[in-house]
């Protein structure tokens, strides 16, 4: 696909019940930090909303790339497991269905970034596994704010964006645990050593994850700006 400004899918979250404001309706959404921070460098996002798992090709034909955002817990039946904490906290049609979005890019070459939950999803899509719980990895402090330090990997991506140690923000309570044999680690925070960032080593697939929020500070720092203005042109 050929375009003046590259066409970023970014795929949609759902809430059951917006509030009282919104008369309790159902919506589907995207969280706003991404749609701003991939218009601000000059690509074209398009949300896809959860939905059948058989249109996912027809979707992805339609994109240059493929952000999967952050949100709920990835239902730990999707990487053989059963579920040890209490949580109601998941969305297993959405897990469904952006497995079969990353399964879909990758088989047409797309590449592919996660934010957060996008990037544990993509580890379990490609035979990972998470951490159903951590702690310490919800920060208190707003989300425009940084919470802990994460050491980058030399020669990655993110060392040409965040330098070899970066400040972070953190609002996850699960990690990856079996990274997936396709991906490799290229950050860890400082201290505890959870992983922050993977990338693809498989040719066959472009994929960069991070744990932290870009989307959260895009407008704030440059270096997360720089991490959209990366993955809408370089990936």
């Amino acid at each position: 696909m050929t375009n003046l400004q590259p066409i970023i899918g970014v795929a949609a979250n759902e809430r059951r019940d917006a509030g009282g404001e919104m008369s309790h309706m159902a919506i589907s959404y995207n969280p706003s930090g991404y749609i701003k921070a991939v218009q601000l460098v000059g690509g074209l996002p398009i949300m896809l909303p959860i939905g059948d798992p058989m249109h996912a090709k027809r979707y992805i034909s339609m994109i240059d790339k493929l952000i999967l955002a952050g949100g709920q817990n990835v239902a730990p039946e999707f990487y053989g497991e059963i579920e040890t904490i209490k949580s109601t906290n998941y969305n297993r049609e959405r897990d469904a269905f952006e497995i079969a979005l990353i399964n879909e890019a990758i088989k047409q070459n797309k590449p592919i970034i996660g934010v957060c939950r996008g990037m544990q999803l993509a580890n379990v899509a490609l035979g990972g596994s998470l951490n159903q719980h951590i702690p310490n990895h919800w920060q208190d402090k707003a989300i425009y704010q940084t919470s802990h330090d994460v050491q980058i990997q030399k020669h990655s991506p993110l060392e040409q964006i965040y330098g070899l140690r970066t400040h972070v923000n953190s609002f996850h309570r699960q990690s990856l645990k079996r990274v997936a044999p396709q991906l490799e680690v290229i950050a860890k925070s400082i201290g505890d050593h959870i992983v922050e960032a993977v990338q693809s080593i498989d040719p066959n697939l472009r994929f960069l994850g991070v744990q932290w929020h870009p989307d959260f500070m895009y407008n704030v720092r440059d270096e997360d700006l720089d991490f959209f203005r990366y993955a809408v042109y370089n990936l």
